[in-house]
């Protein structure tokens, strides 16, 4: 199958899905458009910046919202390690020692959730990279050539999508909503930085860090933060000095 046909193949595929909706397609359409394509059992989009927090868009069911939310929380994962090394990320076995190695946190902890396989695909044109796409299957195995040939071209229509005009975000109907859930972890991240005296990297940490402990989203935790709900302790190890 040529290149061209297998995008226009898939892009039909996607605009089915919006038109079940009864809406303009997004990235939503393409993450259930490969749900119902390949052998995977979930898929999500999170938008991603090497200048400040990643943030989930999309997710198919609870266990691919959970590993988008799991990933962004830790800074680890298959997600984290696409968007760095613009690649794809391939983990058929997330139980092997390879894999618990990469990701001592993540791996066990999208085991829980009910991940087997997790494939993690760079959304990229060019220089451009806004996200990734997450797939996962609850039991281990890998994608054979047209499957990852496919998916593949499912995250180059998610890029299409997200870059473009239309492009919708998952539930409130567009980006601008997205921008404002980006925009308070942003918030956030700022007022920790004043608060505790440290940078926006170690802010962005702490924050994470408190929501992985607690078992928070890392929205909740940067919504109470902005709403000065929750006020983080200094650390104990930090004088006046230091600051």
């Amino acid at each position: 199958m040529t290149s061209g046909s297998r995008s226009a193949r898939i892009q039909g595929l996607v605009a089915e899905q919006a038109a079940m909706r009864g809406a303009r397609v997004n990235v939503l359409d393409v993450c259930a458009a490969a749900v119902a394509a390949l052998p995977v059992g979930g898929a999500g989009v999170s938008a991603m910046s090497r200048s400040s927090a990643g943030y989930p868009l999309c997710s198919t069911d609870d266990i691919s919202e959970r590993l988008e939310e799991l990933q962004l929380t830790l800074g680890e994962g298959p997600c984290v390690d696409a968007f760095t090394r613009g690649g794809a990320v391939l983990t058929p076995d997330l139980r092997t020692d390879e894999a618990l190695s990469r990701w001592p946190v993540f791996a066990p902890a999208a085991a829980e959730a009910g991940a087997g396989a997790v494939f993690a695909f760079p959304l990229q044109i060019g220089a451009i990279s806004p996200g990734v796409l997450d797939m996962y299957a609850t039991e281990a195995g890998g994608l054979d050539t047209e499957d990852l040939a496919d998916a593949m071209a499912y995250a180059h229509t998610a890029t299409l999508v997200l870059l473009g005009t239309g492009a919708d975000g998952p539930e409130n109907g567009g980006l601008e909503d997205l921008g404002g859930y980006r925009a308070e972890i942003d918030q956030a991240t700022g007022m920790l930085t004043e608060q505790l005296g440290v940078s926006l990297e170690e802010a962005f940490i702490r924050l994470r860090a408190h929501a992985y402990a607690h078992g928070r989203r890392l929205a909740e935790v940067a919504a109470d933060v902005v709403a000065r709900r929750l006020r983080f302790p200094p650390d104990p190890d930090r004088t006046d000095d230091d600051t």
